[in-house]
């Protein structure tokens, strides 16, 4: 079922002779719960693509639809309601708020919506994300392996309906990277999210449902393949 639509996306940073195509009329389409891989060269507009999606960086033209809804489309407050509620941002570095503990950490998008926190979510998430035990530890006192799983569960804590992963495991170690990605899956699976990652690790990218390759701002590789356990 068609979950994500974009269609002649288009970005373009800057004026004149200083102008850049990130985005160079980029459409596709989405299907809910597929695990989707884009990878591309330093430079190639892939991770433009996924904030485009994310509501974070405005296209120049173009539409991005989710569930038939144009993302851009109605006031900035309507917009920000719509990073909340409907999009799990994941970057390659944590961010997290050096002052609040696992929890805090994992429930802030939930506090700062001004809704009541899901116990039994935050439960679940926690244990998932193998936390229990360092739910009243702050950043500083995990490793960065853990410090990401926090960054997912915050992700994870408002059930959004797509994922985006920028680079999850750039930071990290191969074993550490190998068990970030095996959360993801699993949330992916469990949860039936849309995900859409982008690596630079072709392995990773293997796992996927989908590989969308991106060169100069285009689409110049789209394929579905079996996926590896």
């Amino acid at each position: 079922m068609e979950f994500l639509k974009i269609e002649n996306l288009y970005k373009v940073y800057g004026k004149g002779e200083n102008q850049v195509i990130a985005l160079d009329n980029i459409s596709l389409t989405i299907d809910k719960g597929e695990f989707v891989a884009i990878v591309g060269s330093s430079g190639s507009g892939k991770s433009t693509l996924l904030h485009a999606i994310a509501g974070v960086d405005m296209p120049t033209g173009g539409k991005i639809y989710l569930n038939g809804q144009d993302i851009y489309a109605g006031s900035n407050e309507r917009l920000a309601v719509f990073r909340r509620r409907q999009v799990g941002l994941i970057y390659q570095f944590h961010n997290l708020i050096p002052t609040l503990n696992v929890e805090e950490n994992i429930t802030l998008p939930i506090l700062m919506d001004r809704r009541k926190v899901n116990q039994e979510r935050l439960e679940e998430l926690l244990d998932m994300l193998k936390l229990k035990d360092r739910r009243n530890h702050l950043p500083n006192q995990l490793s960065g392996g853990q410090q990401q799983r926090v960054a997912i569960g915050r992700a994870l804590m408002n059930a959004p309906q797509v994922m985006l992963a920028d680079e999850p495991t750039g930071s990290l170690d191969s074993r550490n990277g190998h068990e970030i990605v095996r959360l993801l899956k699993e949330s992916n699976r469990k949860y039936r999210q849309t995900l859409l990652l982008v690596t630079h690790d072709e392995n990773i990218a293997l796992q996927a449902d989908r590989i969308i390759r991106i060169t100069d701002g285009k689409v110049v590789r789209d394929e579905r393949q079996a996926v590896l356990s």
